[in-house]
């Protein structure tokens, strides 16, 4: 949860999806269904061209790629909002899934940032090309 609320205060990030936050549409329904959080999420980055998503997850070094959930390790994958066909994504960036493992949140949301100033310095590079 630290993790996910240190995102939401992020300007790179649209919106934080997690129930266990209040201001998410199924929050309601968390609070009557369950006691605990995972840390399982996705965000909704502002829009930001690919080069600029691929050097933020590029530069991540606590966070593996992911491609399996449930284990210990903190994993992220970012996602096409195009792929999707079962719901639309209204967001306009692109999405990013994260899993928050045993890490020490401090060193993931450290990690995160350096993730954030790589993508800037991609933006920043782009825009001076």
């Amino acid at each position: 949860m630290q993790v996910a609320q240190w995102l939401e205060g992020r300007p790179e990030v649209d919106r934080v999806l997690h129930p266990a936050l209040p201001n998410h549409p199924g929050h309601a329904l968390w609070r009557r269904d369950y006691t605990g959080a995972c840390g399982l999420f996705a965000i909704a980055l502002k829009p930001v061209p690919e080069p600029a998503l691929h050097a933020f997850i590029d530069s991540l070094k606590l966070f593996g790629l992911g491609v399996s959930w449930g284990g210990y390790e903190s994993l992220v994958l970012p996602f096409s909002p195009a792929g999707r066909t079962t719901t639309q994504w209204p967001y306009p960036g692109p999405g990013v899934r994260l899993h928050i493992g045993l890490e020490d949140p401090a060193d993931l949301m450290e990690d995160l940032e350096l993730g954030f100033q790589a993508m800037a310095q991609a933006l920043h590079h782009q825009a001076v090309a």
